[in-house]
């Protein structure tokens, strides 16, 4: 009895320990339906020459690829996203590699990662003016995948007794060149940067820049601690000292003003005793557009497309969504926001059940959107989710303008 005692009560380290090579990842299919304003200016002008009705449907296919592996101070990361879209305008698809880098970890203090690869500098959820060499979120899905760039980048760890438990020193080296990181910036750049981390009194502090030419150089401060344990405040401040904007007025005429511009966040996440979360940030976007600005996109729009009714001269339009029109496309391209989210994990006692209703509300204009989210986790690897979203705003502001007045999508994603 006792051998076979034993026996049952075996225990192998080789089942648990971590093996060299990872590889997981999802399968997603995402409908989704748009209901469209065709008095908006964004409709007017992307559908200008178009009929597309009230209304629009969308079909996504997606998988999103992650493999890693680690031996010894050898390690390698790879993550891919392919997407597969039906639309109005037919069948297109794009794959895309997101990360890709090699690390070196000779000790446990000290690390190098060379290839592409996100950072994900910032304390906010909705929005990080300090990711300074990161991809800008969607504040509507702050959690999806981002695509990174390529940099060479370094980790140097250090803990200590004290009040100041720890210091992370991060440099970095990113590259701008014809087929390096082309989207970042002015091309034929060196750039270089660098961030230091600090836990201080149980509060997590961060000190970044970044320099060298193909964006204005530009400095920042984040911080995040825990009050008490469910309750966290957080925020972030971004300098620029010489930021050119540029802009269209109502006439087409390009405009230009350099001038110090000056980010931040202020935010705060709760968690009650029911299992209900809260976010709330408030966001300063000192490179934003004023309403003047914004005003003058618009009315220039309206004028492109009032020309092309009459004449089917469509230079104006076409002047509107010119690559400075990136800039106004932007998830928030003004000045004042405030973001709310709340969720509800299982309520009524509804296993793997979360709600959750969110809303972006642009303090410049008074206009904002209301997003309701049912997610539901019916086995571990699957999860299904309905989103509705709506907007409300007057004509001539932010939301007012936005292509789409509402949103309904389906998603359901299968994990590996």
């Amino acid at each position: 009895m006792t051998a076979s005692a034993q026996e049952e009560y075996t225990f192998d380290i080789s089942e648990v320990e971590k093996r060299p090579f990872q590889f997981g990842g999802y399968f997603e299919f995402r409908p989704a339906l748009f209901g469209l304003d065709e008095n908006a200016s964004f409709y007017m002008l992307r559908f200008y020459n178009q009929d597309e009705g009230k209304s629009i449907t969308e079909y996504n296919f997606l998988a999103l690829l992650d493999a890693s592996y680690q031996k010894g101070i050898i390690g390698a990361k790879i993550r891919t996203n392919t997407d597969v879209k039906n639309s109005f305008s037919g069948w297109s698809h794009s794959t895309k590699v997101y990360e890709a880098f090699f690390s070196l970890k000779p000790s446990l203090f000290f690390r190098i990662d060379i290839g592409k690869k996100r950072m994900k500098w910032g304390k906010g959820y909705a929005w990080n003016p300090v990711a300074f060499i990161d991809k800008h979120k969607d504040p509507n899905d702050p959690e999806l995948a981002l695509e990174g760039f390529t940099v060479i980048s370094a980790d140097y760890i250090r803990s200590f007794k004290g009040p100041l438990k720890t210091i992370t020193v991060t440099p970095f080296l990113l590259p701008v060149a014809n087929h390096i990181n082309r989207g970042f910036g002015e091309l034929n750049n060196l750039n270089f940067g660098g961030k230091i981390y600090f836990l201080f009194y149980n509060t997590d502090i961060d000190f970044m820049f970044l320099a060298g030419g193909s964006v204005p150089s530009r400095f920042g401060i984040d911080f995040s601690r825990n009050i008490i344990s469910n309750f966290e405040i957080h925020g972030e401040f971004s300098f620029i000292p010489n930021f050119r904007k540029q802009w269209l007025d109502y006439e087409g005429n390009l405009r230009e003003k350099q001038y110090s511009s000056k980010s931040f966040l202020a935010g705060i996440r709760f968690l009650t005793g029911a299992d209900t979360t809260l976010f709330l940030e408030y966001y300063r976007n000192g490179e934003g557009f004023t309403s003047q600005e914004m005003g003058d996109f618009y009315l220039l729009v309206e004028n492109g497309y009032n020309s092309f009714l009459l004449t089917s001269n469509d230079s104006l339009l076409r002047l509107a969504s010119g690559p400075l029109s990136e800039n106004y496309r932007k998830f928030t391209p003004m000045r004042d926001y405030m973001y709310l989210r709340i969720s509800q994990k299982e309520p009524f006692n509804i296993l793997y059940f979360i709600p959750s209703l969110t809303s972006i509300i642009n303090l410049n204009d008074k206009s904002y959107s209301v997003v309701m989210e049912l997610l539901y986790k019916p086995v571990t690897n699957l999860e299904l989710r309905v989103k509705g979203s709506t907007i409300f705003g007057k004509q001539g502001s932010e939301f007012g303008e936005k292509q789409n007045d509402f949103r309904l999508e389906f998603r359901g994603r299968y994990y590996f």
